[in-house]
């Protein structure tokens, strides 16, 4: 009876600690650009490392002549140390090198609202926000 008992007690934790309860700040952001992006385009099925990395790398023309592209401030690999328009330098993009990165959601959105629109001259998407930020996290 008591091998029964622990069955059912590892069955019922295994339900209550399910994976969401493991998700960190990164995570959590990629869930809301998800649904954000489900929201406003019903056939969204999901972000793209490839994608992002082609956002990042990508000029436009729509946003500061100084700053076509999100390489010109941040380097031109995510591994990369870049620098802004003053000289500043910006530690690198990629989370595996700077680990501290996108775990705060208010300082992401924060860049993500001043950063795109000076690379595109409007705000991102939140497919373009969960693509990049996937590239940036896989790095």
């Amino acid at each position: 009876m008591k091998r029964a008992f622990a069955i059912t007690a590892v069955g019922v934790i295994s339900m209550i600690l399910t994976p969401s309860c493991f998700a960190g700040p990164r995570e959590e952001l990629l869930t809301g650009y998800a649904a954000a992006a489900k929201s406003s385009e019903p056939s969204f099925a999901g972000f793209s490392a490839t994608r992002g990395q082609t956002l990042h790398t990508k000029a436009f023309a729509g946003g500061k002549a100084d700053t076509p592209a999100c390489t010109s401030c941040h380097g031109k690999g995510p591994n990369d140390t870049g620098h802004t328009l003053t000289g500043k330098a910006i530690e690198a993009m990629a989370a595996s090198v700077t680990p501290s990165r996108y775990t705060d959601p208010a300082k992401v959105e924060k860049w993500f609202r001043r950063n795109c629109n000076e690379v595109l001259g409007r705000e991102c998407s939140a497919q373009e926000k969960g693509d990049w930020l996937t590239y940036m996290i896989s790095q």
